[in-house]
């Protein structure tokens, strides 16, 4: 894992770029805001899809919802980049829609956006 820290609209951001899962259960994604934290100073997190598993995105598995309110407890904000155009999932849509539409948890199409959603909304 590799954590850049970036200062953007004096906000910081960390970049995290992985080739591997970091979002594998409600623990990991837990453990990674806190090494994020601790290494960066920032609560604000952009990570590429690609690192999270496929359950978190089937919410009848209740990943997403319990990972999202960890976040809300702890005051992490995330921005997951990457495509979602394969989802056909109607509930998954809407999350992502309300969750575009609010302050904590975007996603988007590419990493430009994801620090940019995170600079605006701060």
């Amino acid at each position: 894992m590799n954590i850049e820290h970036l200062k953007d609209n004096g906000t910081d951001i960390a970049v995290i770029s992985s080739e591997e899962k970091l979002i594998v259960d409600t623990q990991s994604a837990l453990d990674l805001a806190m090494t994020v934290k601790y290494e960066t100073g920032t609560t604000n997190i952009v990570i590429s899809k690609s690192a999270v598993c496929e359950e978190f995105f089937i919410l009848s598995s209740g990943m997403a919802g319990e990972i999202l309110q960890k976040f809300i407890n702890y005051h992490v904000r995330i921005a997951i980049y990457g495509d979602y155009s394969q989802y056909t999932s109607k509930p998954l849509k809407d999350f992502i829609y309300e969750s575009n539409n609010g302050n904590d948890f975007f996603f988007v199409p590419t990493k430009e956006e994801a620090i940019q959603k995170l600079t605006e909304t701060q």
